[in-house]
């Protein structure tokens, strides 16, 4: 199974639904002219399409662009369509929660609490 490992780098989800006849050309030139983002750089793209029942994501490999999708069966993906930016910073864990079936906007962690002394 491939997925997103928690030391894979910054991860953008596009949060508009894409045709996915888009390969990998397709992909990159939404990465460079609608996300305004470097696709050479380290960074993994996640796409969806208008009924999201397909993920697709694109990333640089150094010599190469890599591929990956993901299309349900039955069930459709908790898009996070009514966020009001296009593009949204994802972390591994929450990429992970959506290729599971997670609402995005209603997951939340505990709070980290600065703490500067025991005593």
């Amino acid at each position: 199974m491939l997925r997103p490992q928690p030391d894979c780098g910054s991860i953008y989800l596009y949060r508009k639904p894409v045709d996915m006849r888009k390969s990998i050309n397709g992909l990159v030139a939404i990465v460079e002219g609608q996300m305004s983002l470097d696709p050479f750089s380290s960074r993994l793209f996640v796409f969806c399409n208008n009924n999201r029942s397909i993920v697709k994501c694109v990333y640089w490999e150094g010599n190469g662009f890599a591929l990956w999708m993901k299309r349900l069966e039955k069930a459709r993906f908790q898009w996070p369509t009514h966020l009001p930016m296009d593009v949204i910073d994802l972390n591994a864990l929450q990429v992970n929660w959506l290729y599971d079936g997670y609402d995005l906007t209603l997951l939340q962690g505990h709070t980290t609490l600065p703490h500067y002394t025991v005593l």
